[in-house]
């Protein structure tokens, strides 16, 4: 249960990142933002995709066998505090620096939410005995999408 728990919060949380990323980055600077076209924004989020197909298929695999689920996904989480919080700061950089600074942190943002989330799926279907595991993975799919539900209307309420 704990685990479904974990996986559910981490949706909510990433789910209302994502949505709001876009958001920041078209606002006005005077508000905080990187006044970004939504060409840019879409830029941005293609060479971050790329990036997470590339970590998922060669350097996630190599990394969950070393450390293993558990691991990957505290590191993931610690990680990821940091590098949220560096947000604002992003926010003050201009041209190229910008542009290079905000792609990594937009690729590690994404690369942790899947390290995080894929770590718990590992290890809620290596709980959960074969007889067991659909509808485990059931209910764990169903409440991740109803809080990816509830996560933009959360987000864009703040």
């Amino acid at each position: 249960m704990e685990g479904r728990l974990k996986s559910v919060l981490a949706a909510l949380n990433f789910k209302n990142l994502t949505m709001i990323f876009s958001l920041w980055a078209v606002s006005p600077r005077n508000f905080g933002g990187l006044s970004y076209t939504t060409s840019d924004v879409g830029e941005v989020l293609a060479i971050t995709g790329f990036a997470l197909l590339l970590f998922q298929l060669f350097l996630y695999p190599l990394v969950e066998k070393i450390l293993g689920p558990v691991m990957v996904s505290r590191i993931g989480a610690v990680l990821t505090i940091p590098l949220l919080s560096s947000y604002p700061y992003i926010a003050m950089l201009s041209g190229l620096c910008l542009f290079l600074v905000l792609n990594c942190a937009s690729a590690l943002k994404n690369v942790f939410s899947v390290s995080i989330t894929t770590g718990l799926f590992l290890l809620q279907n290596r709980a959960v005995s074969q007889e067991r595991r659909g509808a485990a993975n059931g209910i764990s799919m169903s409440a991740q999408s109803l809080f990816k539900a509830i996560g933009p209307v959360a987000g864009g309420s703040l």
